[in-house]
């Protein structure tokens, strides 16, 4: 079969962490064939010019929520304008398996009823995406939302050994088609409401597949040490591996216990345990609003909270546990040091200015106390979102220096363009991992540059067991990034995030170029990827 592709003059960084050298990439079909020097002038191949721009395999993004968007925008471009050639789905949510329940348990963050997550299986729901066509490949966790709702709905109560036996026999077949494990998100309800010997006896059947438990945990403030050390202990009991999703200290009282937690995770991985973790690269979260009420006013799901809110006893009820510190939910309001800590990413159709504008200065408008203003948008725009400043600018470089820590960009992944533009965005979704190589690596030196892109690529490719990805090497997929270290940078901002990165000049998926000179070609290659296959 001839050369269908040489990506000539490059310096390759194979992603193992070793120093780049001089050399030619040669593509044939899905996998690369030869990393050396290309014989020049073959009849039929394309010649990809990579003189003084690094070659890097495509980056594997480990928490993306472009399950939604791609279903609208196959590009994903966003993050493919970085370089990203894999996304990961499955914190809280997953394609499947679905029911009503599962359903409701998106209406915070599902804006966009022509996106479909009702599948019976996770399988069927990534499938489904690459039927839709995708420039990039995409692989799942099953989420934890999904779980609990299959089992106990949105009640707050321990589950049954009954519901937790079909369970473990619907991980068991997930596992067995492809899943990468269990993610979960236990500060957002119903997953909030699963108990710890729960989630033991889940990630059991993990253990047997080679799989991750992945979580965001249920603190990453007050309780953090208490909340990682059940993360381990997770770990510990069911035989399974374990990653911490978006390592962070939340909040200021909160920043000294990153250190901490550091070392407790090293403590562990010298213990024999697979302890791994994932990072963005910012100082601030983003999530709904509506995550800053407590818990048990979920209770019931999205139409019960709402009915609470209409109730002003229940609503007074809400403002008084938010302004107390609580060992009981993740204070998210209190963690960003209140209302000046909260940034809106748009407007709010009522004519209400909110874009880059904080709660304290929406509530001043509004003419009512921070808290009755954040109430009060819950009711009125049940899907506002905003940024959350409770991040350590120390501790992201902290975090990022620790060689078992890979990237995310917790974001969904679009083009610039409308209606995607309409949309409130984190930065992130436009920048994080050009920021990685740009600030940084380069700018900053907290690393070589081999190994920001080992953390990108070999790292996660072998914490998630995705064979033959991650590396560059003969019989290898295509997978490959031709980007210029010296330019490559993010350009987003809260106030105005819709902004690509610049620096990545070519992009390969499964040996078919997505990017060409900065610019999509709009191929859609992309496959649905299985764990160990």
């Amino acid at each position: 079969m001839p050369t269908a592709l040489v990506i000539r003059g490059g310096t390759v960084l194979d992603g193992t962490g070793a120093p780049g050298v001089a050399a030619d990439v040669v593509v044939d079909g899905d996998r690369i064939t030869h990393i050396g020097a290309a014989p020049e002038g073959a009849d039929g191949v394309q010649v990809v010019d990579a003189t003084g721009l690094v070659v890097a395999p495509g980056f594997i993004n480990v928490l993306s929520h472009a399950w939604g968007s791609l279903q609208r925008d196959g590009t994903g471009a966003s993050d493919l304008l970085q370089g990203v050639t894999t996304e990961v789905f499955g914190e809280a949510f997953s394609l499947g398996p679905s029911t009503e329940e599962t359903v409701a348990a998106t209406e915070y963050w599902r804006t966009d009823p022509e996106v479909r997550i009702e599948f019976d299986r996770l399988s069927q729901g990534l499938s489904f995406l690459e039927s839709k066509g995708v420039a990039q490949n995409v692989a799942s966790f099953i989420g934890g939302h999904n779980l609990r709702a299959l089992g106990a709905g949105f009640d707050d109560r321990p589950m049954t050994p009954a519901e937790i036996d079909m369970l473990r026999n619907l991980v068991d077949e997930e596992m067995a088609d492809g899943a990468l494990g269990i993610g979960t998100a236990l500060i957002y309800p119903p997953g909030n409401y699963a108990r710890t010997d729960e989630l033991v006896a889940l990630s059991e059947v993990l253990g047997r597949h080679d799989g991750l438990y992945i979580s965001h945990m249920r603190s990453e403030g007050d309780q953090f040490l208490e909340c990682l050390a059940e993360l381990i202990h997770i770990a510990r009991e069911a035989g399974t591996r374990a990653e911490v999703y978006h390592l962070k200290a939340a909040g200021r009282n909160n920043f000294p216990k990153m250190a901490t937690a550091i070392e407790n995770i090293e403590a562990a991985r010298a213990d024999g345990l697979g302890i791994t973790a994932d990072m963005y690269t910012y100082t601030a979260g983003g999530t709904a609003l509506a995550a800053c009420i407590p818990p048990k006013y979920h209770e019931g799901g999205p139409s019960a909270l709402y009915e609470r809110l209409a109730d002003p006893a229940e609503r007074a009820r809400m403002a008084a546990d938010i302004a107390k510190p609580s060992d009981e939910f993740e204070n998210l309001y209190l963690a960003s040091g209140g209302g000046q800590g909260l940034l809106f990413f748009k407007d709010f159709g009522d004519e209400l200015a909110g874009k880059g504008r904080t709660l304290a200065q929406v509530a001043t408008d509004m003419g009512l106390e921070e808290i009755d203003a954040l109430l009060e948008l819950v009711a009125r725009h049940p899907h506002t979102g905003a940024a959350f400043f409770i991040i350590d600018e120390d501790n992201v470089r902290l975090g990022l220096r620790q060689p078992w820590v890979s990237i995310g960009s917790d974001a969904a992944a679009h083009q610039a363009i409308p209606p995607f533009t309409d949309a409130a965005t984190h930065p992130r979704a436009y920048g994080t991992f050009a920021r990685l190589l740009g600030r940084y690596c380069r700018d900053e030196g907290l690393f070589p540059l081999e190994e920001a892109v080992r953390r990108m690529t070999s790292l996660p490719a072998d914490n998630l067991r995705l064979l033959d990805r991650g590396r560059l090497a003969p019989g290898g997929f295509a997978d490959i990034v031709v980007f210029d270290p010296a330019t490559i940078a993010d350009h987003a901002t809260y106030v105005d995030p819709h902004v690509y990165a610049t620096g990545v000049h070519h992009v390969v998926v499964n040996g078919t170029p997505v990017v060409l000179d900065g610019a999509l070609t709009h191929a859609t290659p992309g496959r649905r990827l299985r764990r160990g296959a």
